[in-house]
């Protein structure tokens, strides 16, 4: 192969990176829109939830008593991950906004954009990720 042989077949790559780094790059815009929904969401939900979310009441009926109680703990439980998850998508669109979104904090590499469309909040590319979880089962046993 001659130089200008070789020249020419590496033009081509170039053209189909750019054009997929522009489709990514449109893809993860979109990522941060629906981030900003599901955001606006649960504040919606939140504040929703503070003005309906039952004080302590007392029953006469200690089973009523401990329904009642469980029934909060659970809804407390419950807004408590959803201001975890909150935090998540904050830090994502941070990345997005620093332009390191979609790059696994483990191997450094980017991250399946169809991962990111169904978990935008992930850190981790899958496999990286499968390796955390297998590591994580072993210290469990």
């Amino acid at each position: 192969m001659t130089k200008k042989q070789s020249t020419a077949v590496k033009k081509k790559p170039a053209s189909t990176k750019n054009t997929k780094a522009s489709q990514r790059s449109k893809k993860i815009q979109d990522i941060k829109k629906n981030l900003m929904k599901q955001k606006k969401a649960l504040l919606v939900g939140a504040i929703e939830a503070l003005n309906e979310l039952p004080g302590q009441t007392v029953f006469p009926d200690l089973g009523d008593q401990a329904t009642a109680e469980i029934d909060r703990n659970f809804m407390l439980r419950l807004k408590g991950r959803e201001q975890k998850l909150l935090k998540k998508i904050e830090e994502a669109m941070d990345r997005i906004d620093q332009g390191v979104f979609g790059i696994c904090d483990k191997c450094g590499l980017e991250i399946d954009i169809r991962r990111l469309e169904a978990r935008p909040v992930t850190t981790m590319c899958i496999e990286c990720k499968t390796l955390q979880e297998e590591e994580e089962k072993l210290m469990e046993k």
